[in-house]
């Protein structure tokens, strides 16, 4: 038997995300940093000046609709061509078409999904119609567009970052969802304000997954006297998850994460994984987590052993180029490593003691030998005069001063003797010897000079 639905006719048939795709600038959501007024995007759009240009951002934050709203904003053609179905076949047919147009006193704006999916020959296809201004092209790609496109083509098309949408936007897109005619507008949908968050959150910045998820629920709802009622269970179902997303205030998010962070702290990797899992489960933005990850790697194992960093950073990587669910063994990964590294917080407390004194002694004079000297004047004021190139040296080290006379018996870095810290201990010891004897030395033949 086929499932009743709020629809009536082919609108039924069309995704909901479809339905809700924006149509002017002033219901897209997001990405005000591009878009809000005054900001570069939104005055080239207003002026009708847009030049080629690719859109880095991913899944679901409307790459492909801003490509589209800009097309109609500056009145020019649109042709949306992908990566995945085309060749240089196509390429050149549409581009041929594009030349016409051109002659004929119209714009076309090509837009290009997944433009890194194209080989370096196809995309080479791109470049004499876009120096000729036969096309404006948009490009779209998850990737780094630095790696992924041709440097040919990406030195004459501008890079915008597009950023996941937050919470809050892709809760307001829900509500508005919900009162819009081409969405659920008059169908009388009962859904409370939390669990719209807890959309919101499922659908970690991705509009199309927030919205299609959206869908889900309200379909599977209980229609009843004209009201359609989504309760907690339904949602759970739809969604896959039990109701352990953070709390509106965002306290539990808090506790979350510091409880992850501490558990590491506390080299117990079971702890940390458990606290991960529930970050992740309850929604939470990966990127977010490795984020912190990335300062936990300097802030609390440090030189005790650097290679955390770089495992902290390549899980922040592997996050963004694959997302959730399958990021979330690299993330495991990471808060299992940074667990059994040893510990140093030697980088962190050095930082803050220089903090605490540079906001106290902002005025303090850089050392003239340590200074700058680009021009004539500069050298005649002694601007570094005395200065001691290490590379010159034999042992690559000097007795010459670089902190402030006030400061210059200031200690910020104290390594412990954990992990590969003992050898920076070590290292760092008779780098100090080394000076204390050479400066005694140059104090004595002062004086004997005199």
């Amino acid at each position: 038997m086929r499932q009743q639905t709020l629809f009536e006719g082919g609108q039924a048939d069309i995704p909901l995300a479809t339905r809700m795709r924006p149509e002017n600038l002033e219901e897209f959501v997001g990405q005000k940093h591009l878009l809000g007024q005054g900001k570069v995007l939104r005055q080239m759009i207003d002026q009708d000046r847009v030049p080629s240009m690719i859109f880095w951002g991913p899944p679901g934050v409307g790459k492909t609709t801003l490509a589209r709203i800009i097309a109609g904003r500056t009145q020019s053609n649109f042709i949306n061509f992908s990566a995945v179905t085309s060749g240089i076949k196509e390429i050149k047919e549409v581009m041929n078409q594009a030349e016409r147009t051109r002659l004929l006193g119209d714009r076309t704006i090509l837009f290009v999904d997944e433009i890194h999916r194209f080989n370096k020959a196809q995309q080479d296809a791109f470049l004499p119609f876009v120096e000729r201004g036969s096309i404006v092209l948009i490009g779209a790609t998850t990737e780094n567009p630095s790696f992924e496109v041709n440097s040919a083509l990406l030195s004459r098309c501008k890079v915008f970052v597009l950023q996941a949408l937050t919470t809050e936007d892709l809760t307001g897109l829900l509500q508005r969802t919900l009162a819009d005619p081409r969405g659920f507008g008059g169908q009388n949908v009962q859904i409370s304000g939390e669990m719209l968050e807890m959309l919101a959150n499922f659908a970690n910045g991705d509009a199309r997954s927030a919205l299609g998820t959206l869908e889900m629920v309200v379909l599977n709802a209980p229609r009843q006297d004209g009201q359609v009622t989504v309760t907690e269970e339904i949602l759970e179902q739809c969604v896959n998850r039990k109701s352990l997303l953070y709390d509106k205030n965002g306290e539990e998010h808090y506790n979350l994460i510091s409880a992850l962070h501490k558990s590491m702290r506390n080299s117990d990797p079971d702890a940390a994984i458990y606290w991960l899992a529930r970050m992740l489960e309850a929604g939470e933005d990966p990127l977010y987590v490795a984020r912190r990850m990335i300062r936990f790697a300097s802030e609390d194992v440090g030189m005790a052993d650097s290679r955390a960093l770089e495992v902290a950073v390549a899980a922040y990587q592997a996050s963004h180029f694959i997302g959730m669910p399958e990021c979330s063994v690299n993330l495991t990964h990471a808060a299992v490593y940074l667990s059994l590294a040893p510990k140093s917080n030697a980088l962190d407390a050095g930082y803050m003691e220089a903090a605490a004194d540079a906001q106290k002694m902002l005025a303090e004079p850089v050392p003239l030998v340590i200074r700058n000297a680009p021009t004539k004047l500069m050298k005649e004021l002694d601007y570094g005069k005395g200065y001691q190139y290490a590379h010159d040296y034999e042992s690559k080290l000097t007795t010459m001063q670089c902190l402030p006379d006030s400061l210059k018996e200031r200690r910020y870095y104290r390594p412990t003797s954990q992990g590969s810290e003992a050898r920076y201990t070590e290292r760092l010891r008779q780098i100090q010897e080394w000076k204390r004897v050479h400066r005694e030395e140059e104090r004595k033949k002062k004086e004997g000079g005199k």
